[in-house]
């Protein structure tokens, strides 16, 4: 498989922060109230909206193998630039503006992404 070169950056800048994360493990991937906290959302808890931003950084994850860059894209609540390159990286800038309107319900604020 052929990476561009967005794709490339996106891992090697998670790679060169050295951030300490756990990667989604093989144990079970249960969408938890606990996590809704623990990423510092502040909004209404919706968990199916939840976890389907959840899932971009699952699949993000998946694509790069990088432990370091599923934490990222999940941090602040979805709110970071690694979850907008995660889209990008997934090819689904089409469903930009409803990821935003679903991190503004969760987060509580704009996601100025």
């Amino acid at each position: 498989m052929h990476l561009s070169s967005v794709q490339v950056a996106w891992a090697l800048a998670a790679l060169a922060l050295g951030v300490v994360g756990a990667p989604p493990s093989g144990a079970s991937h249960h969408i938890q109230r606990r996590s809704f906290f623990t990423l510092e959302c502040k909004g209404i808890y919706d968990a199916a909206i939840f976890a389907r931003l959840d899932r971009i950084c699952d699949d993000c994850y998946n694509l790069f193998r990088e432990p370091q860059l599923y934490t990222l894209c999940r941090k602040d609540c979805f709110t970071t630039e690694y979850f907008k390159g995660c889209v990008e990286a997934l090819r689904e800038t089409d469903q930009l503006e409803t990821f935003k309107k679903y991190i503004k319900i969760i987060h509580g604020a704009d996601p100025g992404i």
